[in-house]
């Protein structure tokens, strides 16, 4: 199996466990829920493994993951690249000095915030998180790494839904982007 062949083969398995909650949490979204890709071991492991399997050449100082599910893989990706982990959180949820960015959601506004002194001048940053919707999340989250002197080597996500332009937009401002899978629509 050559890796385009090992890379579909990743990406259809990864999409086959991921479990759609419809009009949840308001009527209309397709609710992507990852809980299923953690409650088995083996399927966790492919998971971690294969952002392990893309990232393990990178030059990556640090692993920056958004609140709260890009924690989930953050943990165990830091460990195996054998990289420092800084956590992108929801307004309010740091204790030390932070730096701030407010953005759209798909379905209403938020604010993220990362410590002062989590990336350094110079650093390559990798952003994560499991999903990438309108990219409001992710490029707050930029804006911040950004706004403290790193700089973005790639976005990553277990899911994109390209319908809703997220992905494109983080292309647009000069991000590049991976995901394991994509799925169609909202």
């Amino acid at each position: 199996m050559d890796q385009t062949e090992q890379d579909r083969y990743f990406s259809e398995y990864i999409h086959s466990r991921v479990r759609t909650i419809p009009d949840w949490p308001i009527e209309g979204v397709q609710f992507r829920d990852i809980t299923p890709l953690m409650q088995n071991p083996a399927t966790f492991r492919r998971l971690v493994d294969c952002f392990v399997h893309r990232y393990y050449d990178y030059d990556i100082d640090v692993l920056a993951c958004i609140d709260a599910r890009g924690f989930i893989i953050g943990g165990a990706l830091a460990y195996e690249l054998s990289t420092s982990m800084v956590p992108i959180r929801k307004r309010g949820k740091l204790p030390f000095d932070t730096v701030s960015e407010s953005y759209e959601l798909e379905y209403g506004k938020a604010e993220v915030e990362l410590h002062k002194d989590a990336v350094g001048k110079g650093q390559k940053v990798l952003l994560l998180d499991d999903l990438i919707a309108t990219g409001g999340t992710m490029l707050a989250a930029s804006a911040l790494i950004e706004r403290l002197g790193g700089s973005i080597i790639e976005a990553a996500a277990i899911i994109d839904l390209p319908d809703l332009g997220g992905s494109k937009k983080l292309q647009d401002s000069g991000i590049d982007v991976f995901s394991i899978c994509e799925f169609e629509g909202d």
